[in-house]
Order: C-alpha cells, then sequence, then structure tokens
C-alpha cells in the first residue's frame, strides 16, 4: 500500500475513532511527521500542468522529454524531473455519460471512486452548478475535501481533464454517432479500460498507464 493512502487511513482513523495519531501511526507504520505534513505545492503543480497542457496543445508531436527540456532550458523553471514526470503522467479516473449531470450523480461517482483508489484532500471543479450548489459543497465538507474552484473562462486551470477531454473527443467521442446515451456509456467505460490498460502513452515512453503505475510501485 503506497504512504500516501497509509497516511489517509491513519487520519481517517484519528478523526472517526477517536484513538490518538501515535497508535494510528504505529499501526498504519506512517511516521508522524509525515502524519502532520501538510503539502505546500499545488499551485507549482497547477503552474506545472497549465505550462505542459500549452506545450503539448501547440507541439502535438513532443514527447515528455522535449517537454521537459523546454521547461529546464529554454523557460527557466527548476522543478525537479520527477515531479514534472508524474503530473505529465496523472489520469483521469471515471466517465459519465448524460444530457446533465446533476450533483447527486457526481457524488455517486465521487464515492465510487473513493471506495476504489482513496480519499483525495482536494479536488480541482470548474463552475458549474453541479458543483457549486449546496449539495456538492456539504458532501465535500463532511468528507473534509477541498473544493479548489478555477477562474471563471480560465478551463487550462484544469489542466489535467482538459488534456484528457482533448483526448477523449480526437480518439472516439468525434468519429462515432451513438443511438443511446446507454450505447454511449457502455462504449466510453470500455474505452476507458482500454485508455489505462492497452493505450500505449507516448508520455509514458510507450507503456500504458497501468504499466507505468506497476514499474513505479
Amino acid at each position: 500500500m503506497m504512504p500516501s493512502r497509509r497516511n489517509q487511513m491513519a487520519q481517517d482513523l484519528v478523526r472517526n475513532r477517536n484513538v490518538s495519531v501515535r497508535f494510528a501511526c504505529q499501526l498504519f507504520v506512517v511516521s508522524e511527521s509525515c502524519y502532520h505534513y501538510q503539502p505546500h505545492l499545488n499551485e507549482e503543480n497547477d503552474l506545472i500542468a497549465d505550462w505542459l497542457i500549452h506545450i503539448t496543445d501547440s507541439q502535438r508531436n513532443w514527447g515528455f522529454g522535449l517537454c521537459f527540456l523546454y521547461l529546464r532550458n529554454v523557460k527557466g523553471f527548476r522543478f525537479n524531473h520527477k515531479r514534472v514526470y508524474r503530473i505529465y503522467c496523472e489520469l483521469s479516473q471515471a466517465i459519465e455519460v448524460d444530457f446533465t449531470l446533476p450533483a447527486s450523480r457526481v457524488i455517486r461517482t465521487l464515492e465510487e471512486l473513493i471506495e476504489w483508489k482513496g480519499k483525495p484532500t482536494s479536488i480541482r471543479c470548474d463552475n458549474g452548478p453541479e458543483y457549486t450548489g449546496k449539495m456538492l459543497m456539504s458532501w465535500a465538507a463532511h468528507q473534509n475535501i477541498t473544493l479548489r474552484f478555477i477562474q471563471p473562462g480560465k478551463p487550462p486551470q484544469n489542466a489535467y481533464i482538459e488534456r484528457y477531454n482533448r483526448t477523449v473527443r480526437y480518439d472516439w467521442l468525434g468519429q462515432y454517432l451513438f443511438t443511446s446515451l446507454d450505447e454511449l456509456q457502455n462504449y466510453a467505460t470500455q474505452w476507458q479500460w482500454f485508455y489505462n490498460n492497452e493505450r500505449p502513452n507516448m508520455a509514458l515512453n510507450g507503456y500504458t498507464p497501468m504499466q507505468h503505475i506497476q514499474r513505479m510501485t
């Protein structure tokens, strides 16, 4: 189990079971310094993601190597190679299809993802009514999850999903006519599995996302 997941489980235990931090850290093999650590790099991570989206939009034949060298040697950023690579390889986790997606559907999908992948500390959102309404905000507060909204009219601030949405459109959504939402959802689910498990990703040196995760663990 990854250290971040053990740390999250320790925090959940302290919050929900009223046990001591020391006991929770011993139980999940987490140092107390790690338990109390609060990341302060979100703004820099967003900056890296924005630059990567900008580069890959204008230079579509560039792989990670050229993107990193451009940031390092041309623009003068001193970001760590592994850090930029991790951001470059982030996945989107789920696909939901409908004419409208109310907050209740968003919450249901997020709860499924939490069960599968673990709880995030924050979620980047645009300003759609399904995200800004009281239902989702109340749910997020109850889950101790911060909703981090982008500025209106600035989709590059949600760089991960904008890049993923472009791949969805170019790879399959713009190439077929679907006769029903069920057919579209079924195809989307199948494609998501293909994207994660069988589609070579040039940003990952030709490995699939799942192969990359297995190589990194």
